[in-house]
């Protein structure tokens, strides 16, 4: 049974696709991606370490939202005393000059 090139090549590249399209799904479910479905639609696996991942994913989320929050407020007062003693700083200065070169 001899089979012509043009077949075996054919066999071989079926073969190295099928090996590639496995390779990459096993990829993606390791690294935590969706795996797609006939369609390109996201399917996610449902397992419990998926959903936990999902939860600690989201608690840290809310935690990091509450901080960027509280460093906002930080840095616009920091803002806000910079620019206004900034001035008021300069004028007390400059009245003390003119006090000073009026004596």
């Amino acid at each position: 049974m001899d089979l012509p090139i043009g077949e075996i090549t054919l066999i071989v590249a079926v073969i190295i696709m099928t090996a590639g399209y496995l390779v990459s799904n096993w990829m993606k479910m390791k690294n935590g991606y969706p795996l797609e479905n006939s369609w390109g639609k996201a399917v996610y696996p449902k397992n419990d370490q998926a959903v936990e991942r999902v939860k600690l994913l989201t608690q840290e989320n809310a935690e990091l939202r509450a901080e960027l929050g509280s460093i906002k407020d930080r840095m616009a007062n920091v803002e806000r005393i910079v620019t206004d003693s900034g001035y008021q700083l300069t004028s007390e200065i400059e009245q003390l000059r003119d006090k000073r070169e009026a004596n």
